[in-house]
Order: C-alpha cells, then sequence, then structure tokens
C-alpha cells in the first residue's frame, strides 16, 4: 500500500486541539498517521497517542510514521466505534483531544485488494476490514432491485438510483459481476460517462460506489455509535474533531453535537463547520469537500 497521503486540515486541527505535552489524544481513525504524526510532534514523553483503525494495512504505515515519537504510541485494530474499549483495556480513562477523519485514505483506494476505487478495474470488495463477511459484489449480486435502489438512494443520494439499480439486475441475467470495471460501466450505460455531457464534476459512479462502501462497512452506524461514546471518554475542556467528507455524515456529526450542546454537554467551538481555503484545496484536492467540526466538553 503507498504510504503518501496529506493530511486535510491539519493546521486548523492543531490549532484547536490546544494540545499540552502531557496530553492524551485520540486518533480515532489514525490511516497513515498523517494527523498522528503532527500531534506526536507536540506531545512529550508524559503525553500518550493512541491511534485506531480497522485496515491492518494503514497501522504497519502508521506504526512506521511514529516509530521515533517521544511520547508513548498505542495503535490499535479495531472499529471507532469500539473506542470506549480500546481505552479501557489500554488503562487510559479519559482523553484530552479525540480525532475522527471520516475519509478513505489515497492508499485504500489504490490498493487492488479493496475495490474502491472505478478509475482501476479491481475485484469489487469495498471492505475497509477483511474481516467483514459481506463484499460489495455480494450486495450487488444478492439484493433485490428495489433494495439495491433504496440502499444507492439512501446511501449515495443518487436520484438516479432505481434506473441504475434495474441496470444492475438486468446485467445479472448475463453475468455475475466482479469487478469496479464492470459496474462502473453499467452505470455509465444509465448516465453516460462522457465528461462533457454531464452536468456534475464527479464521475457518474461516484455516488453508488459511496452507499455500496457505506452499506458494506456499516459506515454510518459506526458513525454514531463513536459519537455517541465520546461525551463519557473526554476530560472537562476536551475537545472532539469530526472531519466529514459528504453530507450523510455532517448531518450526523451536525445534529451529534447540537443535541450534546441542548443537554449541556458539549460547546460548539466551530459554529458552522471549518472548511478547506483555496491554497490547501490546489495543494490537497481531497481536502476541498472536508468538514471539520469541532466540540468541547462542559
Amino acid at each position: 500500500m503507498q504510504a503518501e497521503h496529506k493530511p486535510v486540515l491539519a493546521q486548523r486541527i492543531l490549532e484547536m486541539a490546544v494540545l499540552q505535552p502531557d496530553a492524551a489524544v485520540v486518533d480515532a481513525t489514525v490511516g497513515f498517521a498523517g494527523h498522528s504524526k503532527m500531534f506526536a510532534e507536540r506531545l512529550g514523553t508524559g503525553g500518550t497517542l493512541v491511534g485506531i483503525d480497522v485496515d491492518q494495512k494503514c497501522l504497519e504505515v502508521a506504526r512506521e510514521n511514529l516509530k521515533d515519537s517521544k511520547c508513548k504510541v498505542i495503535l490499535v485494530r479495531a472499529n471507532f466505534s469500539e473506542i470506549g474499549e480500546v481505552l479501557r483495556q489500554n488503562g487510559i480513562e479519559l482523553a484530552d483531544f479525540i480525532l475522527a477523519d471520516l475519509g478513505i485514505c489515497s492508499g485504500q483506494l489504490a490498493d487492488m485488494d479493496r475495490g474502491l476505487s472505478f478509475g482501476t478495474d479491481m475485484k469489487l470488495d469495498m471492505r475497509l476490514d477483511e474481516r467483514i463477511d459481506v463484499t460489495a459484489a455480494d450486495v450487488v449480486n444478492g439484493m433485490d432491485e428495489k433494495e439495491l435502489a433504496d440502499l444507492i438512494y439512501k446511501f449515495g443520494e443518487e436520484r438516479a438510483s432505481r434506473k441504475i439499480a434495474r441496470s444492475i439486475v438486468n446485467y445479472r441475467h448475463k453475468a455475475k459481476i466482479k469487478t469496479t470495471g464492470q459496474l462502473s460501466d453499467i452505470i455509465c450505460s444509465v448516465l453516460g460517462c462522457d465528461p462533457k455531457s454531464r452536468r456534475s464534476k464527479i464521475h457518474p459512479a461516484t455516488r453508488t460506489f459511496q452507499a455500496l462502501r457505506i452499506a458494506v462497512n456499516d459506515e454510518l452506524g459506526n458513525l454514531e455509535t463513536f459519537l455517541n461514546a465520546i461525551p463519557l471518554l473526554l476530560k472537562k475542556q476536551g475537545r472532539a474533531a469530526i472531519i466529514s467528507f459528504h453530507s450523510l455524515e455532517d448531518r450526523i456529526v451536525k445534529n451529534n453535537f447540537r443535541a450534546n450542546k441542548a443537554s449541556g454537554i458539549y460547546n460548539l467551538i466551530t459554529k458552522k463547520p471549518i472548511v478547506a481555503d483555496r491554497a490547501e484545496v490546489f495543494e490537497n484536492p481531497r481536502s476541498r469537500s472536508a468538514k471539520l467540526r469541532i466540540a468541547e466538553k462542559i
């Protein structure tokens, strides 16, 4: 797996984290440790950095990138929804700062075993954790037309979901859908793939691929579990920072933070989400759709 990955909104997060050298920091989606390496440089020998990820390949890269850290580094293979258990098992009662970057890292997109990208023909898998039983191929080949259309609409916000689902089912009568290329071609047969003829800047397969990835990995369910756990794991005046990349995620984060504010648990540090400036978007196009929300425990 390639190890080059630029963390989004890195300087803004570091500014808002307000870390002391002895802080306990949790990077709940550590990836290649882009954000974590930045945290580790702020932490001293009395500090602790916990990195969590479901992807073993990412953890191996993170371990290499954090090997020279002065602080104590704990890397754990787990879903971020399991954050409470991870901290308990490692003797950490409360954290000063918790970060979750909900995006897919560039290394995962390029990984032929993951099947996350329509840019290259890959095995249609989409599991971020290979211990999960169901793959994207299982979903597209196993669901009936209505279930598939509903899934694509719900998790991909794809208005052409019914046409796409119908084309998938029709294709299945001829052959099993095994690769990302096959699925992308099916979607393009419905929506067209000529960039000049598209109103949207995104590839026509983007929303359907997003929907399948979310469903296979239960991303939104895990996000809600994670967000509900955070108030019990933060110190007073500790902060939680969440970077989302699409409206479904951002809506869940926004509603959770607002509900906790109404209950007297959080202060909202960001009334509106922080987004990347033009310079960062030019330098790191992945940051274009990133939204950062931060809450502080009262």
